[in-house]
């Protein structure tokens, strides 16, 4: 399993940050802070220790919200001595975020301030969230405005901070009622140069889909009309989900519209009883019998069991393939039956079935036993 992300967050996140503001500002009182920060620490995930850094800054900063921020700004670009190479390295200037998010909801042209330029070295897509809350109509007229900053960091934080699902974030509540501001914000971005931001494009997108299908597929429709390349690639990311989920009219605007009229052949799953831990090959074939050519999308749909019982659809993608007259092409698939952070995998059958354009074929099952239940499955299938 995955080493828990908070262990690149230790100890020495407070000691830097403390070192960084009291060589812009000497009277700060570093082993107060470090002392405070630490209290209790170990026991804290990812953001709650970027929350407790950031109350501690609040207990030995100025009180003054204005001086405080202006200490943290300019304490930014000293040296920290973290490895840019971590996947985390940039998590150094979370509590600075959070900071503002929690104490600056009443100081709001310093606080925008602020988070424009901490966006530039650690996104502020979760700390403008509570700004959207709080104060919505003066938050959303200074997104237009960065919809055409210079920094694609900037520009990129006005898709992913209205998000109305993002990820290790409170719901945008009021956005999933009526996304229509957010779209405003999209249609400003839609061609953007950075890829970094039309990525963040379609995450939003995509996140609108989930409550409003019928709104996000209207949207590409408009959006695919003397569409460049780039914006077309916008609307196929927004619209992964709906196809996983197999929304007829999200296929449609892919040309994915009409059942798909192959053959699944030669299907192979093995082995038919796996140990936790090992993997399972899926193998088929898909032939079109007809004398014209298919346009396919392919996918993968495993049927996972919960630990109620219950299974649940997860989607894979293949691929796209272009069906000659009686072509027939062979598909495969390996799974991984590993433990992970994002899935835990339970005993059971496993239900498998290929995704046509979104219709579902059954290919078969494999049950998966725990690795002390060794009957009947094969020794090289366990995992010791």
């Amino acid at each position: 399993m995955a080493e828990p992300l908070k262990n690149q967050y230790g100890a020495d996140i407070p000691r830097v940050i403390a070192a960084m503001i009291s060589a812009v500002h000497p009277s700060f009182n570093s082993a107060g802070f470090v002392r405070e920060a630490l209290h209790g620490y170990d026991a804290l995930e990812l953001m709650s220790r970027g929350k407790k850094i950031a109350r501690a800054l609040r207990a030995y900063l100025p009180d003054d919200y204005g001086r405080a921020v202006a200490i943290l700004l300019d304490s930014l670009d000293q040296p920290h001595g973290r490895d840019p190479d971590l996947s985390l390295a940039s998590f150094l200037f979370l509590p600075h975020t959070q900071f503002v998010a929690e104490y600056g909801l009443a100081h709001f042209e310093l606080s925008m301030c602020a988070q424009h330029a901490l966006t530039q070295r650690f996104t502020a897509e979760f700390s403008i969230r509570p700004f959207l809350l709080h104060h919505p109509e003066a938050t959303l007229a200074q997104l237009r405005v960065w919809t055409a900053d210079p920094s694609a960091h900037v520009r990129r934080l006005v898709s992913e901070g209205t998000r109305p699902r993002l990820p290790w974030a409170p719901r945008l509540r009021q956005f999933q009622l009526d996304p229509s501001p957010v779209l405003a914000l999209l249609e400003r971005l839609k061609d953007d140069p950075e890829l970094y931001v039309c990525r963040s494009v379609a995450n939003n997108l995509n996140d609108i889909g989930k409550d409003h299908p019928e709104l996000l597929t209207r949207t590409v429709q408009t959006w695919l009309q003397d569409a460049p390349a780039e914006r077309a690639w916008i609307v196929r990311h927004a619209l992964r989900s709906a196809v996983k989920r197999g929304e007829s009219a999200a296929l449609a605007v892919l040309g994915f519209g009409q059942n798909a009229q192959v053959l699944v052949e030669q299907v192979q799953i093995s082995p038919a009883r796996v140990a936790m831990g090992g993997t399972v090959t899926l193998v088929f074939g898909l032939r079109n019998p007809l004398s014209c050519a298919q346009t396919v999308l392919v996918d993968l749909a495993v049927h996972y069991v919960k630990a109620s019982g219950q299974a649940r659809a997860k989607v894979f993608k293949l691929k796209t393939l272009e069906l000659a007259p009686g072509q027939t092409v062979s598909l495969s698939k390996k799974l991984s039956l590993v433990q992970m952070s994002t899935r835990t995998h339970y005993p059971g059958l496993h239900k498998v079935d290929v995704l046509l354009n979104g219709q579902a074929r059954a290919l078969g099952m494999f049950e998966l036993v725990n690795a002390s239940d060794r009957a009947g499955v094969a020794a090289s299938d366990l995992v010791e």
